[in-house]
């Protein structure tokens, strides 16, 4: 397991597949912890792998039927989440994914970006995401459905690394840099190795979010926007790193 997280954000990771939501923090005006309704929606897209109510080919099931139950709890959680699921399927050898809002995922080879996910946003900085709100405030937050979640697949091979994390991740580290770090495994893929990655991308983007100075992947497109800014961008940062192995034994 690997797993690094700041603030609000929240991983699971059940065998075979991997997921990411990331609580908006805006609710804390209204008194809700913006961590609890992703970290429960987490924990019911567990559930659902662990009893078998889940397709790897269709992860964005997983998170409609997640976010479902969530709606239908008997105690209702209130918040907003963006989410990204990436399931594993040993036999097609195949990453298939759902991805809705600005979190996301990349899939590494031989050093290079082979393939990654599509961010949605409804406009600079407003990610598209799920929501459960009180009547009250029923047409004042966004509330997309999970059906219009980024769906992707894409062959993979043994020794693919995966990465997926939350905004605060990619909005403070470009490509050259994620893919520095994942050149430090080279053919060292031992999961402690794996880890060390992994938490050092997070240190990374936690220690660029502050940086006043660093022209940040956010700032750059916050300036292809029209807007003045500078800096990094202080954000809730989750890291899930693993590689594709064909050894099932080996947990990776």
């Amino acid at each position: 397991m690997t797993y690094m997280s700041y603030k609000d954000s929240y991983c699971e990771i059940p065998l075979l597949s991997l997921g990411v939501a990331d609580g908006v923090g805006g609710w804390r005006t209204y008194g809700v912890d913006p961590s609890t309704f992703p970290k429960y929606l987490m924990m019911t897209c567990e559930r659902m792998v662990k009893e078998g109510r889940f397709s790897p080919q269709k992860p964005s099931d997983l998170l409609s039927d997640s976010y479902q139950e969530v709606l239908e709890a008997k105690a209702p959680l209130l918040g907003s989440c963006t989410a990204c699921i990436v399931s594993l399927s040993r036999e097609e050898k195949t990453v298939y994914a759902a991805n809705l809002g600005d979190s996301g995922f990349r899939i590494i080879r031989e050093g290079k970006m082979v393939h990654w996910s599509e961010e949605q946003q409804h406009y600079f900085n407003t990610p598209f995401q799920l929501a459960v709100a009180p009547s009250t405030l029923q047409g004042m937050v966004f509330s997309d459905s999970p059906d219009v979640a980024h769906s992707s697949s894409f062959g993979v091979k043994e020794g693919d690394i995966i990465l997926v994390g939350t905004d605060g991740l990619f909005d403070n580290l470009n490509e050259d840099m994620i893919l520095n770090h994942i050149s430090q495994l080279k053919s060292d893929h031992k999961p402690e190795s794996i880890q060390k990655v992994a938490n050092a991308l997070a240190k990374h983007a936690y220690q660029l979010a502050f940086d006043p100075d660093y022209m940040s992947p956010f700032a750059l497109e916050a300036q292809a926007n029209g807007m003045d800014m500078r800096g990094g961008k202080p954000d809730d940062i989750t890291v899930l790193l693993a590689r594709v192995t064909d050894n099932t034994t080996e947990g990776q």
